[in-house]
């Protein structure tokens, strides 16, 4: 059980099959690395689709765009949600058919929508009337889904304001999408990310159904609902098993919005975090003063380099040492970069052994989503993370 600062988080184990251990007790590795066991995501994609049902899963290539990933998903018959250009080259060049493909960002280069169009690709997001009007002359005649605010969330990471628009002005972004001879099929939300109950969508599928039905009966032939991503991971608070947590959000989907002809979900994070796991090596152990109640664990990687995600603490990432088991206290952690805010747990020191030290390795579980994709590229000539499937 992970301790923090003597407060214990840690409800259930953490999980790891021994083809990955045994795959990490035998290599050596010379930077940080994430190891990824694609069997683990076609495990995790079997259960979701499991209590998903008929709903299609648009895996979120950003959480992690490994070749390997992307492919073994196309094999399970996988549809994606691309952010960019990139993410679509890459899933089609995978042999991912452009009809599987959603470009699901809501701020799009013209000619990037041009791109996608030319491909095959038919089906678009959007929150403002300017997107839509660069759909219509980029994408004639496509599929549009309007993507709504989301103003109650019980994520651990809500996603509100940046993206997505009102009731009022998703009636009016209908309407306009219709006049600019697009057709608008329906909606998309996002609960927020690390949403760790399927109860604690309630909520949200309250917010986003009286606007589904307040279009319908506006005239609106609804026929495709988004339910966006959420699905969680486990960081040291217990998660659903993730059949039973889809099966969770589907029933109440259903019970609020009635038969819809196509539900779209979006799982990242809950499809490869668990999959993952970063290799990473203790560079100095230290303290400020002798009055420190604390030290400070410099490791390998940080911020920049792959750990983006411990911005606000709200993601509690799950650390293994040789000496685990043994006496422990409390550390500050952060990452090797010459910049202040490199620094991963402060408010709530991460507990480690006493008798952790330089060259230790480390390993960082369920780290499969958003560490490979956030690697900057080299900041302070530290590298990039390295990737390895298996």
């Amino acid at each position: 059980m992970t301790m923090l600062f003597g407060e214990a988080v840690a409800s259930l184990p953490v999980a790891i099959p021994d083809r990955l251990d045994a795959f990490l007790s035998v290599t050596e590795f010379d930077r940080p690395t994430l190891v990824i066991d694609t069997e683990i995501v076609a495990d995790r994609y079997i259960a979701l689709k499991r209590g998903l049902g008929t709903a299609d899963i648009h895996y979120a290539v950003k959480a992690n765009p490994t070749r390997e990933v992307i492919a073994r998903l196309i094999n399970l018959g996988s549809h994606f949600d691309a952010a960019s250009r990139g993410e679509i080259e890459l899933c089609l060049s995978l042999g991912a058919r452009p009809e599987t493909i959603s470009f699901g960002n809501t701020v799009k280069r013209g000619s990037d929508i041009a791109f996608a169009h030319r491909a095959g690709i038919t089906l678009f997001a959007a929150d403002a009337e300017a997107e839509l009007e660069k759909i219509a002359v980029n994408a004639p005649g496509a599929q549009v889904y309007i993507r709504l605010i989301v103003e109650t969330s019980q994520a651990d990471w809500p996603l509100t304001r940046k993206f997505g628009c009102d009731r009022d002005m998703a009636l009016e972004l209908l309407d306009r999408a219709r006049a600019l001879g697009l057709d608008p099929v329906g909606f998309s939300f996002h609960v927020g990310s690390q949403t760790r109950k399927s109860a604690m969508w309630a909520d949200t599928l309250d917010e986003m159904a009286r606007i589904w039905h307040a279009a319908r009966d506006a005239g609106h032939a609804l026929s495709l609902l988004n339910i966006g991503g959420g699905f969680p991971a486990f960081y040291g608070e217990a998660v659903e098993a993730p059949t039973d947590y889809a099966a969770g959000v589907i029933r109440q989907v259903h019970a609020r919005f009635g038969d819809v002809a196509r539900i779209m979900a979006e799982p990242g994070r809950g499809l490869v975090a668990e999959a993952g796991v970063i290799v990473c090596e203790v560079m100095l152990v230290s303290s400020k003063s002798a009055r420190d109640a604390h030290r400070w664990v410099y490791l390998d990687i940080g911020r920049f380099s792959g750990l983006a995600e411990t911005e606000g603490e709200a993601i509690r990432y799950q650390f293994e040492t040789p000496h685990d088991g043994s006496p422990a206290g409390p550390c500050v952690l952060a990452g090797p970069s010459c910049d202040s805010a490199d620094v991963l747990y402060e408010k709530r020191p991460v507990s480690l052994p006493l008798t952790l030290a330089v060259g230790d390795r480390v390993l960082i579980r369920n780290t499969g989503a958003y560490t490979s994709s956030y690697s900057s590229v080299g900041f302070n000539g530290f590298p990039p993370l390295d990737v390895v499937a298996i």
